[in-house]
């Protein structure tokens, strides 16, 4: 058939034939997109039920602190709802400034940059500062939002190259074969956001000097959960200096919506005064870094929920194994439970649901076959009654389905 005769394609046919989501709403597993109707922190309304919440990244539980939610309310009758433009022109507010400096210090660091959101602040980094000629050099296991900034900028013709997960004897063999003298970002997550673990910082930045690279962090899941007073993960080794940059979110630990990025104060200047993910995007909201800016306070001055937090989670790592499941170990937040099969994570939390616990379905090809998880993920504001019914839960589910004896 010659190319005139070949039967045309339709955008959208991919769309009609994706099935797999429809599949497990009729088995009645599905666990995506459950709308929550009140939210106390530890403790929800889904579907008009009460539940157990086990799957927020709402680390210190401030979402529902009074504090924060005070300071976003008083930013909006200030400021109004919106800023009506972005940062590089009329969507810079006072409240922008103060918290870029706040988390400068906090960070020990001469500057930030805030990001609308998360996601979107690796997209304001990579492809700004690695361009064509140079290299970007990433954690397989690396945020989405780091995976996209990597794309954009080997689409604008970076060299993207990624090693396996925290191993860094295939770093070293990785930038053993580049240029030494070609300029070298590496790129990977201080706390995994999937299993918990944490990135193997002292010998990535004994790597990154070795072989003339720089360092970017992404500490969403680490900021205000490890390191000295919650500072993350370079504060976690005692390798702030020696961290290039550190981004992260407002979306967990500052309970609001944003991204952020410090480090010397001429990257920052040149981000931005060049990141088109900052010059064309809308300015974060009043309310959102009002909100960030109490949280930053709490986390100063009330450094004994981290404490609080990973006791917590302590707790529920012990409890797990006790009872014979298999668990991802750690010192964070984050508690991966592994179930090894698809259909039996979407079994089993359905049943949790069922039973009052809400938790988070990770499958294929989310997570390597044989890896399928509910990860659950704890807050300093969990109190034992909470711990102990997703526990208890947990055990009697998982000797049911024979997940544990």
């Amino acid at each position: 058939m010659s190319t005139s005769e070949k039967k045309p394609v339709d955008l959208f046919e991919k769309c009609w034939t994706f099935t797999r989501a429809d599949e497990i709403k009729a088995a009645g597993y599905y666990p995506y997109f459950r709308p929550i109707e009140e939210n106390e922190g530890p403790e929800v309304q889904i579907e008009g039920r009460h539940m157990v919440m086990a799957g927020s990244n709402n680390y210190l539980g401030l979402t529902s602190d009074p504090r924060v939610k005070q300071a976003a309310i008083k930013a909006v009758e200030k400021y109004g709802t919106g800023c009506s433009g972005s940062r590089y022109l009329t969507g810079t507010l006072d409240l922008h400034i103060q918290l870029e400096e706040k988390l400068a210090y906090f960070f020990h660091k001469e500057a930030c940059l805030l990001y609308s959101t998360g996601y979107q602040t690796a997209q304001g980094i990579i492809p700004t500062l690695v361009q064509k000629g140079e290299y970007i050099i990433s954690d397989r296991d690396n945020h989405a939002c780091i995976v996209a900034g990597n794309l954009m900028a080997k689409g604008a013709f970076a060299e993207f190259v990624r090693f396996k997960h925290n191993d860094m004897k295939d770093l070293e063999r990785l930038l053993s074969s580049l240029p030494i003298e070609k300029p070298k970002l590496i790129a990977s997550d201080g706390v995994f956001s999937t299993t918990g673990t944490i990135a193997d910082l002292p010998n990535l930045v004994a790597l990154a000097k070795k072989f003339n690279a720089r360092v970017m962090i992404d500490d969403a899941h680490a900021t205000g959960v490890v390191g000295k007073g919650g500072r993350g993960t370079a504060s976690h080794f005692g390798l702030e200096k020696e961290v290039d940059m550190t981004m992260g979110t407002f979306s967990k630990t500052f309970a609001s919506l944003g991204g952020f990025v410090v480090g010397d104060k001429p990257v920052i200047n040149y981000l931005k005064h060049t990141a088109p993910a900052l010059i064309f995007s809308a300015s974060p909201t009043p309310a959102s870094v009002a909100a960030a800016l109490a949280a930053l306070d709490i986390l100063e001055k009330e450094p004994e929920r981290i404490k609080r937090l990973i006791a917590n989670a302590d707790k529920m790592r012990k409890g797990f194994n006790d009872m014979g499941f298999k668990v991802i170990d750690g010192q964070t937040g984050i508690v991966p439970v592994i179930i090894g099969d698809d259909l039996n994570t979407f079994v089993f939390w359905r049943a949790l649901f069922d039973a009052g616990v809400f938790v988070n379905a990770f499958i294929s090809p989310g997570v390597p076959q044989g890896m399928q998880m509910l990860r659950t993920s704890y807050m300093a504001t969990h109190e034992d009654r909470h711990l102990n019914k997703i526990l208890e839960t947990f055990g009697s589910i998982g000797k049911k389905l024979g997940v544990i004896n």
